[in-house]
């Protein structure tokens, strides 16, 4: 099911599509065209992809011919559809399984999935012990921990999208997540061991930045594109990105030093050695 969010963004989107339509201009290019923009973004707004802003608001008014009085209706839903876009720390404060829900939701819809957390493993790939520290480490800062184990369930069941075909899903991560690790040692060896487990998953792209190597982009926040909607993970919350091209850019120049295959094996094996050297003896 939409979010609310996604759903009060949906309406405003067909409001505005119903309005250029009534306008004259029956088509997104014909619109992009008289206003200065580019077709997708034009479609992308009507479609419930994209939130307009306050500036693009009051050029759509101004070029369907629109009075004073709706760009105020308008205006009124716009702060609607932001206050309906609660922040991450919202949504977990009274706990964390329905986030994980919500994920499950939206990821069953996608037909593309690219995730890139450069300083966490993904969702998608812990185990369930990283996963439960994970959790844990969110609820100190965000509360939420009331509902850990539950949530973890949630956490291993949107795993089950990697063995569905159907889609595209690339995840990146990178040596140093594993380097400097927010789970103790043994869990740690697990989830490596996990990690090569899944190498060679049939539709799954799994890429790994070594950690010797030049990253083409300073990267601050880690960040999903799940089909045309970017979210990005900062300590604040999760936010909703209103364009997702820059996150497919940035995606794209990772991949380019990223291990795959055999060398995302190599590096693996290297964490793996090291975390196996420094564990004490029995």
């Amino acid at each position: 099911m939409p979010t609310s969010f996604e759903k009060r963004r949906a309406e405003l989107g067909d409001r505005l599509r119903r309005l250029r339509v009534d306008a004259g201009y029956e088509t997104g290019k014909d619109f992009a065209r008289a206003i200065g923009w580019n077709a997708p973004k034009v479609s992308k707004i009507e479609n419930g992809r994209q939130t307009v802003g306050d500036d693009d608001l009051d050029a759509w008014v101004a070029a369907v011919g629109g009075p004073p009085e709706l760009a105020a209706e308008l205006r009124e839903q716009l702060v609607e559809v932001r206050d309906a876009h609660a922040s991450w720390k919202d949504k977990v404060r009274d706990g964390h399984r329905a986030r994980q829900e919500e994920s499950i939701a939206r990821e069953a819809r996608a037909l593309r999935i690219r995730a890139v957390d450069l300083r966490i493993v993904s969702g998608l790939l812990q185990t369930p012990e990283y996963a439960r520290h994970t959790l844990l480490a969110h609820s100190r800062i965000h509360g939420g921990g009331q509902d850990i184990t539950e949530a973890v369930r949630a956490r291993m069941q949107r795993q089950q999208i990697l063995y569905e075909p159907g889609r595209t899903i690339e995840l990146l991560t990178s040596e140093a997540a594993l380097r400097y690790p927010n789970a103790p040692r043994e869990v740690m060896i697990g989830q490596v061991h996990k990690l090569l487990a899944l190498l060679g998953t049939p539709n799954i792209r799994f890429g790994i930045i070594p950690a010797d190597v030049v990253v083409p982009y300073p990267v601050t926040s880690d960040f999903w594109v799940v089909d045309d909607v970017a979210m990005v993970e900062t300590p604040e919350g999760e936010h909703i990105a209103s364009d997702v091209d820059p996150y497919h850019e940035v995606a794209d120049l990772l991949w380019t030093v990223a291990a795959e295959g055999d060398a995302a094996r190599a590096v693996l094996l290297r964490v793996l050695d090291s975390l196996t050297r420094a564990a004490p003896p029995d």
